[in-house]
């Protein structure tokens, strides 16, 4: 059956964040999808990006180029295995909370008020733009709205568990929601390399 994969990176397991994912992962079973969870610390995945992310030589070494090396080592199937077994995963799911649909999914020790667009720190949108058009949907994702847990360290016991109810509702019609207007809209891409001229 198809699969819905989620990238856990916190370190703790008794992180709020750890809570987040085992609501997702119990949910999304009990809707029929094959859930698997990278968790990066464990596997020890080393996010800097190095000549070791390339098997063998590289291009140009004295002027070492990460996007076009990369590129090539791609295509000719000379990425390192850590790399190649996440996209390899990648590609097979049908659902990625971090195929085409993509959800953020983070914590914040801020007030929701302070991510408004009067808001001390600016508007979320805003803050979340290069990531989210930038990354995403630059890479071809279907970008749904955040879920944003707002202010952790400040809110009782009672208001967490309030919020795991939310993301547990929310994820038992995320399908549907690909459809509505929880999907986030972009400029397309058909120009983007006129705009790069």
């Amino acid at each position: 059956s198809s699969g819905k994969k989620g990238i856990y990176i916190y370190i703790l397991s008794c992180s709020f964040n750890a809570a987040a994912k085992e609501v997702a992962v119990e949910i999304l079973s009990a809707q029929g999808w094959t859930v698997e969870v990278s968790e990066l610390y464990a596997l020890k995945f080393e996010a800097t990006v190095t000549t070791q992310d390339i098997i063998g030589e590289v291009k140009n070494a004295d002027h070492f180029r990460y996007a076009e090396e990369t590129k090539l080592a791609w295509e000719a199937g000379k990425l390192s295995d850590d790399i190649t077994g996440e996209q390899r995963e990648l590609t097979e799911a049908n659902l990625i909370i971090i195929q085409t649909k993509a959800m953020l999914s983070f914590t914040t020790g801020s007030h929701e008020s302070m991510f408004s667009a009067n808001g001390i720190n600016g508007d979320i949108n805003v803050t979340l733009w290069p990531l989210q058009n930038g990354i995403l949907h630059y890479c071809g994702f279907q970008v749904l709205g955040p879920q944003i847990f707002w202010a952790l360290s400040h809110i009782p016991t009672e208001a967490r568990g309030t919020m795991l109810e939310g993301w547990r509702k929310r994820l038992q019609v995320v399908e549907p929601q690909v459809c509505c207007s929880l999907e986030l809209h972009f400029p397309g891409n058909e120009n983007r390399d006129l705009w790069m001229q």
